[in-house]
């Protein structure tokens, strides 16, 4: 142990592209390791930022290095300026933007270069949480299962709703975690396409619609559902495997979102059944969907737990500040029981500025 409390800059940037979230964050260790999230913000993406990490896939490889450098500085510039005149900040954690994930084919990469944000910022900073373990066999992907374990172990699983909806929750004496379905990444592309706002705000418009049985059906018989864990969802997946299925439909788009929703939450609520949860903490920003929640709730018999705000919001900027504490500490910081590497391991770059 080199130290027993540390104060950490997480930093975190979903799929769903709703801006890149910052935590400071306080850990301590005495026997078990106990946390704060002093002050957090969700910094928007201008529309320039936003397209180009939309688009980041289609670049040629010059333009897609000169983005990871310029993402970089401009997560170092933004930290930098949320630091202010802070003091004793020991380092900066960032699990960068993710463009690329497919673990089959042994790739992943998250844009944002931890080299520039150390420059940029002039703290020291951890970042490319994730290719060690692709190159140790395994997916990349999740993380934040060990931090679940080590601080949320009051709950009997953790599901944090995104982009993606994934869960974590022990097996006897291993961490298991993998994702659920696809869940905002989804929705919020439907309403900019079609009704011109970013998100479907407490699920007012998965209301409006009916569910279409037959679409249900074939959403919920996809492969990827009957596959065991390790298993992880990126954008590729959504492309090739559920937008098709979602658009061959000739049903109203009001139906197509009210059927996602009941498809989420089979999915959701299938997972909490079978495993005989008692109670569930929900985190990410579709906690703040009550229209899903009802869903998933009346389909399982289990407690759903809403934490306060800060939680819900920045539970993954917190737990990658936490996953960088443990790279610091020489610690594993990713479990070989969630990702199917062939060892459990620290995974991180370190650039001292």
């Amino acid at each position: 142990m080199q130290a027993n409390k540390y104060r950490v800059i997480g930093v975190m940037s979903g799929t769903s592209l709703d801006g890149l979230d910052v935590a400071l964050c306080t850990f301590n260790y005495d026997n078990k390791w106990t946390f704060k999230i002093e002050e957090a913000v969700t910094i928007d993406y201008s529309k320039d930022w936003k397209s180009s990490l939309e688009n980041a896939q289609n670049l040629n490889a010059l333009d897609f290095i000169q983005l990871h450098r310029k993402y970089g500085a401009f997560i170092g510039k933004q930290v930098k300026g949320f630091i202010g005149n802070r003091k004793g900040v020991d380092f900066i954690a960032s699990h960068g933007h993710t463009v690329f994930h497919k673990p089959d084919e042994d790739i992943t990469f998250q844009v944002g270069c931890g080299a520039y944000i150390a420059a940029e910022s002039g703290i020291t900073t951890v970042s490319d949480f994730r290719t060690l373990d692709i190159a140790l066999g395994g997916q990349g992907a999740p993380l934040v299962p060990i931090g679940d374990k080590l601080l949320f172990s009051d709950y009997d699983a953790c599901i944090n709703i995104g982009g993606f909806a994934n869960i974590s929750f022990d097996e006897g004496m291993v961490r298991s975690a993998y994702d659920i379905c696809p869940v905002n990444f989804v929705l919020n592309q439907i309403m900019e396409i079609y009704f011109n706002v970013s998100y479907d705000n407490e699920g007012l418009q998965g209301r409006m619609g009916k569910v279409n049985e037959q679409l249900l059906q074939e959403l919920n018989q996809l492969i990827f559902y009957d596959q065991d864990g390790p298993k992880s969802l990126a954008r590729e997946w959504v492309e090739n495997e559920f937008w098709p299925v979602l658009d061959k439909s000739e049903i109203s788009v009001s139906d197509k979102i009210s059927t996602c929703y009941a498809h989420f939450s089979d999915q959701i609520a299938k997972i909490i059944e079978d495993k005989k949860f008692n109670n569930v903490l929900f985190t990410g920003g579709g906690a703040y969907n009550v229209y899903l929640l009802e869903l998933i709730s009346n389909k399982c018999n289990a407690k759903l737990i809403v934490p306060e705000n800060s939680i819900i919001d920045y539970k993954e900027a917190l737990i990658f500040a936490f996953l960088g504490v443990l790279r610091y500490e020489q610690e594993v910081n990713c479990l070989k029981s969630v990702t199917g590497a062939c060892k459990d391991n620290s995974g991180g770059c370190i650039y001292l500025p």
